[in-house]
C-alpha cells in the first residue's frame, strides 16, 4: 500500500473545507491537492480534478453507481435549473440534492449566473438581481445573491456553493463588462452575508471577473482578496465563451499568478483535454464542462491521440475497442467500434450512453495521470508526452482523421513556455496546413463548454 503523502501545506479555508497541498511542480505552477469536504465517504477530493456536470441532478445515460465506479468524488449541479425543476420545496422535502439523487459524495452548485448569457433573451439584470422568465412554463424568477446563496443553494446542500456573479459574454463591450465586474464584487458581499449561517456545512467560492482586460482582472481579484477570510476558494469566471485562445491563456495565467496559494482555484466551464493540461500547468485545480458527455451523445469518443467520430462509415467494420488501454466498461468488455457505429446509426440510446461513459473515464483518468506525474516530479515530461501522442506524424498506424494537427497548437506552446515547459520541438516541421479527411468538424457544432 502506498505511503500517504505528507502535505506541504495544510489549511482550513473555512469550517467545512480543509485544503492540503501534497505536491507542487518544480518547473510550472501545477500542483496536487486534497479537498476535505462534508461529503467525502470515499476520501477527499483530489485535485487537479475534472467535475462532470449533472445540470438537473443527473447526467443523460449515466447512473450515480457508474460515477462511483469511476471513483468520481465530486460533480456539479446547476442552481437555476434545479430551482425551477424540481424546485426548492421538493428539495427540502427530499433532504437536499445528495439524498434526492442518491449521491453520497461531494457536489458543487453553480449559482445560476451563467444563465444570464445562455438565456439572455429571457433575463434582465438590475442591482437587485436577475429577472428570469422560465423557458419551460413562462413563470418568473428573481434570482438575487441572497436567494441563490442563502436559499436555493443552501436548500440543495452542496458542499461548494458559488456566489451569484453578473456574467456577460466575454466579448461584451467595455462599459458593460466594467459594470458587470463591479456588480460581481458587490454581489459577493451580499452573498457572504447570506452564507454566514451556512458556513459550518457549506463553502462559498468567489468568482473573479473582468473579461479579457488585465487591469480589470487584477482589480477584481484584488478587491475579492480583501474578502479572502470570508470565502473558501476562488473561481476564474467569464471565459471559454469564444475568445481567442491567446487571450484565454493569458487571462488564466494572470489570474493564477494573483490568486492565493492557500485557496483552491477553479476555472469554470473549461473541459477540452488540451485546455485542461495547459491550465493545470498554469496553476488551476478544478474544472467542469458538459463537453465529454455532450460530445459522447453525438458519437464522438475521446482518446489519447485525439477523437473518433464513431458515426462515420469508416468504423462500420472496425472490430477493435475504442481504446485498448481504456478501463471503461465499453472498452474492457469490449464493445467494438463497429457495434457502436451500428447502434449510433440505429439511434440506440445505449450507444450514446456508453460513449459518454467512455469519455468520462478518459477525462477522470487523465486527471489521475496528471496527479501522479506531479507527485513524482515528472509533470513537464508528462506534458511533452501528452502532446507528442496527439500529433499526426504520417505513420502507417495513424488514422489522420483522428488527429487535430501536425504540431501542438501555437497558443499552447506559448502558454506552456510561460511556465517553463518547452513543447516547441514536438511534431512535424512542415509548412503544410493540416487538413483532416473528416468532412465534419472535429468538435460537435454548438458544443459550448460553458453551456448547460
Amino acid at each position: 500500500m502506498r505511503e500517504a503523502m505528507r502535505p506541504l501545506l495544510s489549511v482550513q479555508t473555512s469550517p467545512a473545507l480543509g485544503l492540503d497541498i501534497l505536491a507542487e511542480c518544480r518547473v510550472s505552477r501545477a500542483r496536487r491537492c486534497q479537498l476535505h469536504l462534508p461529503h467525502c465517504p470515499a476520501g477527499p477530493v483530489e485535485t487537479p480534478i475534472f467535475m462532470p456536470v449533472g445540470t438537473q441532478g443527473a447526467m443523460k445515460g449515466i447512473t450515480v453507481a457508474q460515477l462511483e465506479a469511476l471513483d468520481c468524488r465530486i460533480l456539479l449541479g446547476n442552481t437555476y435549473h434545479l430551482g425551477h425543476r424540481p424546485g426548492p420545496d421538493v428539495m427540502k422535502m427530499a433532504g437536499g440534492l445528495h439524498k434526492f439523487m442518491s449521491w453520497p459524495r461531494a457536489i458543487l452548485t453553480d449559482s445560476g449566473g451563467f444563465q444570464m448569457v445562455s438565456l439572455s433573451e429571457l433575463s434582465s439584470v438590475t442591482e437587485e438581481g436577475v429577472h428570469f422568465t422560465s423557458p419551460h412554463n413562462a413563470t418568473e424568477m428573481l434570482l438575487t445573491p441572497e436567494e441563490s446563496v442563502g436559499h436555493l443553494q443552501a436548500t440543495l446542500g452542496a458542499d461548494i456553493v458559488m456566489q451569484l456573479d453578473h456574467v456577460v459574454h466575454v466579448l461584451t463591450e467595455a462599459n458593460s463588462m466594467h459594470d458587470a465586474m463591479h456588480r460581481s464584487i458587490r454581489w459577493l458581499d451580499r452573498g457572504i452575508v447570506a452564507h454566514e449561517s451556512h458556513r459550518q456545512k457549506q463553502n462559498l467560492f468567489a468568482i473573479t471577473q473582468g473579461g479579457l482586460d488585465p487591469a480589470w482582472r487584477e482589480q477584481c481579484i484584488n478587491e475579492m482578496l480583501k474578502r479572502k477570510d470570508k470565502v473558501a476558494g476562488f473561481a476564474i469566471g467569464g471565459l471559454s465563451g469564444g475568445e481567442a485562445k491567446s487571450e484565454f491563456w493569458r487571462t488564466v495565467e494572470l489570474s493564477t499568478s494573483r490568486l492565493p496559494r492557500d485557496r483552491p482555484r477553479y476555472l469554470m466551464g473549461v473541459g477540452f483535454p488540451v485546455d485542461l493540461v495547459v491550465c493545470i500547468a498554469l496553476g488551476c485545480d478544478m474544472f467542469d464542462c458538459v463537453y465529454p458527455t455532450r460530445t459522447g451523445r453525438f458519437g464522438h469518443a475521446l482518446v489519447p491521440w485525439g477523437q473518433l467520430n464513431l458515426r462515420q462509415a469508416r468504423y462500420k467494420s472496425d472490430f477493435r475497442p475504442i481504446d485498448t488501454d481504456c478501463s471503461c466498461p465499453c472498452c474492457t468488455r469490449p464493445l467494438s467500434r463497429a457495434f457502436i457505429h451500428a447502434s449510433l446509426s440505429g439511434r440506440q440510446v445505449n450507444a450514446s450512453a456508453v460513449v459518454s461513459l467512455h469519455n468520462l473515464t478518459y477525462m477522470l483518468g487523465l486527471m489521475r495521470q496528471i496527479r501522479e506525474a506531479i507527485s513524482v516530479n515528472r509533470f513537464p515530461q508528462f506534458v511533452r508526452e501528452f502532446f507528442q501522442r496527439r500529433c499526426y506524424l504520417r505513420k502507417d498506424d495513424q488514422a489522420r482523421i483522428e488527429y487535430e494537427g501536425f504540431r501542438p497548437p501555437s497558443w499552447a506552446v506559448d502558454a506552456l513556455a510561460k511556465v517553463n515547459i518547452d513543447i516547441s520541438d514536438i511534431g512535424l516541421d512542415t509548412e503544410e496546413k493540416f487538413q483532416s479527411e473528416d468532412v465534419e468538424p472535429k468538435r460537435v457544432k454548438s458544443t459550448d463548454c460553458t453551456s448547460f
